[in-house]
C-alpha cells in the first residue's frame, strides 16, 4: 500500500502512466471498445482494464496523478457518436467534468469519428478499459509534465 495513492491506481496503471513521456496520449475506453486489439499496435502494447468501474470513477483516479499537456490545443479527444456527431453523451460530460476539475479550467475537447478515433488510439501509448458499457466512452489524453 501506498500514502495518498488512490487504490485504484493499480501497480500495472500506475506503471505505464508513469513510463509515458510528454505528448503521449493515454487511450481511455469503454467496455464495448476493441481494446485487446487496439493495444497490441500501441506502443506499449499494454491493456489495463479496471473492470466494473464507472468511467468517471477512474479517471478521477487517474487524474490525480496525471499532467494534462498544456501545450496542445487538443490535449482531450473524444469519440463522436455514428448517428450524431454534435451530440455530447452522458459518459463524455461525466469523465470532461472529472478531466476539468484535476485541471482547474475548462477543457474542450477534440472531437474523431470512430475511424479516425480508432486509428488515433492505435498510436498511442497504452489503452485503459473501465467496464463500463455506456456508450461513447473513448477518449485520449495527452500526458503533459509537471511545471
Amino acid at each position: 500500500m501506498l500514502k495518498s495513492i488512490d487504490p485504484i491506481l493499480t501497480p500495472d496503471l500506475l506503471w505505464l502512466l508513469a513510463s509515458m513521456g510528454h505528448g503521449d496520449d493515454l487511450v481511455f475506453v469503454d467496455a464495448n471498445h476493441p481494446a485487446s486489439r487496439i493495444a497490441q499496435s500501441t506502443n506499449s502494447q499494454r491493456l489495463i482494464q479496471l473492470p466494473g468501474l464507472r468511467m468517471e470513477t477512474a479517471i478521477r483516479a487517474i487524474m490525480s496523478v496525471y499532467p494534462l499537456d498544456d501545450f496542445d490545443a487538443d490535449p482531450v479527444r473524444v469519440m463522436t457518436p455514428v448517428d450524431d456527431p454534435d451530440r455530447i453523451p452522458d459518459v463524455q460530460r461525466a469523465v470532461l467534468a472529472e478531466i476539468e476539475r484535476a485541471a482547474g479550467h475548462p477543457v474542450t475537447p477534440g472531437k474523431l469519428s470512430r475511424p479516425d478515433f480508432y486509428r488515433a488510439a492505435a498510436a498511442g501509448f497504452g489503452v485503459v478499459q473501465v467496464g463500463d458499457s455506456r456508450g461513447y466512452g473513448c477518449f485520449l489524453i495527452r500526458k503533459g509534465v509537471i511545471s
